[in-house]
């Protein structure tokens, strides 16, 4: 049964924060235009707010310039069966700016990220959640923040000087594979045309990107082996006991093979 509220109960607070992940959904006013679902924080009970990580479309970014409006879906995959949404009007602050700087620190920064989207919470609704299926979480991949990383590693090649603040930043030519460069060729620009990143691009060339991609990785919860998209992984966790259960293993092997080679030479 649904049960809508005005603000978010401080009883779903606290379950938001536990969840692995989320749906965003937003859509342009064009009633043909192409409508988008893509660290989740709550400030208090009518506001939100998320990292928007780096990826081949700007659709979030671009439909809420044009009208705000964003819809964020949860759904419990273990524990009693809910759905959770949050209707609200949504404001993007790019890379760089000072609000973007506020919400996002240089030691929690995901590699990639290139936006905060804050949403003021108009209703908030729960619902069954029956249908819902139940799976089990593994842990998140990495393959994006280590692609975005090595990215970011050009543009802190690149980065200008901090008395460079005269040189125009558009005339300066962008560093190949940088995440500048991606940005200016994948995220300027919504399917539909509408306008995307408007001044990450030149921020990004000014403020060399920090990130917490060592912190978040070498724990090695889990490594995206794969380079050739066939979908293989591996996951590691506890590398020191992996590392003795394997010379333990190896010690086994080598007594057993030495005992055959022991009896096959008395006879």
């Amino acid at each position: 049964m649904v049960v809508f509220y005005d603000e978010i109960p401080e009883s779903l607070v606290e379950w938001i924060k536990t969840q692995h992940v989320f749906w965003v959904a937003t859509a342009p006013v064009n009633a043909h235009g192409h409508i988008n679902l893509t660290t989740f924080r709550v400030v208090h009970s009518k506001r939100v707010y998320y990292e928007d990580l780096t990826g081949s479309g700007i659709e979030t970014i671009s439909h809420l310039r044009e009208n705000g409006r964003i819809t964020i879906l949860f759904n419990a995959f273990e524990g009693p069966p809910r759905i959770l949404r949050l209707w609200g009007i949504g404001t993007v602050h790019e890379y760089g700016t000072p609000e973007y700087n506020a919400l996002i620190q240089p030691a929690t920064r995901q590699s990639g990220s290139r936006a905060a989207i804050v949403v003021d919470v108009l209703k908030v609704s729960t619902s069954c959640g029956f249908a819902v299926p139940l799976y089990n979480f593994v842990a998140h991949r990495t393959r994006l923040h280590r692609f975005n990383e090595m990215k970011e590693r050009v543009d802190r090649a690149h980065a200008l000087p901090p008395d460079s603040e005269d040189l125009d930043v558009q005339q300066i030519e962008v560093p190949s594979n940088s995440l500048r460069e991606y940005w200016l060729r994948n995220n300027t620009k919504s399917l539909d045309g509408l306008p995307g990143l408007l001044t990450a691009p030149d921020a990004i060339a000014r403020i060399a990107p920090r990130n917490n991609f060592r912190s978040t990785t070498m724990s090695g919860t889990l490594r995206d082996l794969d380079t050739s998209n066939k979908g293989s992984h591996v996951i590691v966790k506890h590398l020191d006991k992996a590392f003795f259960l394997g010379f333990f293993l190896g010690a086994i092997v080598a007594a057993a093979c030495s005992k055959i080679l022991g009896k096959m030479e008395l006879h």
